[in-house]
C-alpha cells in the first residue's frame, strides 16, 4: 500500500500511521493508536527491565578475632549473595598493631576463605586499604 493510501485509512478511521520498520523492504508501518503505541513500548521496557538481573555489590566485615561461629555465621550469609549472583567484597578489619602484620592478615583471610562452601573466583586479589584487607569475590 502506498504511504498516501495508508495515511487516508488511517485519518478515516481516527487513528495514526506510525512506521515500526523504517530499514525494512518494504517498509513496515501500522495503524494505531499513537498513545496506544506508546504505552505498549513503555510495557516492553518495564518487562525488560525487570527481567534483567541485575548484580550487586555486597559487603561483608569480618574481624580476625572473631569466633568462629560468627565467622561461620557471615559465611553462610556469603554462601547465600553468592548464590544470588551477587559480587561480594570481604573486609578483613583490623585494628591498631594488626595492619603491620600483613602476613597474618593474609592467613587469617585464607582461613575465612576455607569456610565459604560455595565455589568462588577472586575478581580482585586481596589488597590493603582503609581499615584493612579487601577482596571481592563472585560466584565460579
Amino acid at each position: 500500500m502506498t504511504r498516501e493510501a495508508a495515511l487516508k485509512l488511517a485519518e478515516e478511521k481516527g487513528l495514526d500511521l506510525i512506521e515500526i520498520a523504517p530499514t525494512g523492504k518494504p517498509p513496515v508501518a501500522k495503524i494505531i493508536s499513537f498513545d496506544k503505541f506508546r504505552y505498549q513500548k513503555d510495557k516492553e521496557a518495564q518487562k525488560q527491565k525487570a527481567s534483567q538481573k541485575t548484580s550487586e555489590l555486597k559487603h561483608v566485615r569480618i574481624s580476625p578475632r572473631e569466633a568462629k561461629n560468627d565467622l561461620e555465621n557471615k559465611a553462610k550469609k556469603i554462601d547465600e549473595f553468592l548464590g544470588e549472583g551477587h559480587k561480594v567484597e570481604i573486609m578483613l578489619w583490623l585494628r591498631g598493631r594488626e595492619k603491620y602484620n600483613k602476613d597474618w592478615a593474609f592467613l587469617k583471610l585464607d582461613e575465612f576463605g576455607k569456610v565459604i562452601k560455595t565455589e568462588y573466583k577472586t575478581v580482585s586479589p586481596p589488597k590493603f586499604g582503609g581499615k584493612g584487607l579487601l577482596v571481592q569475590i563472585v560466584k565460579k
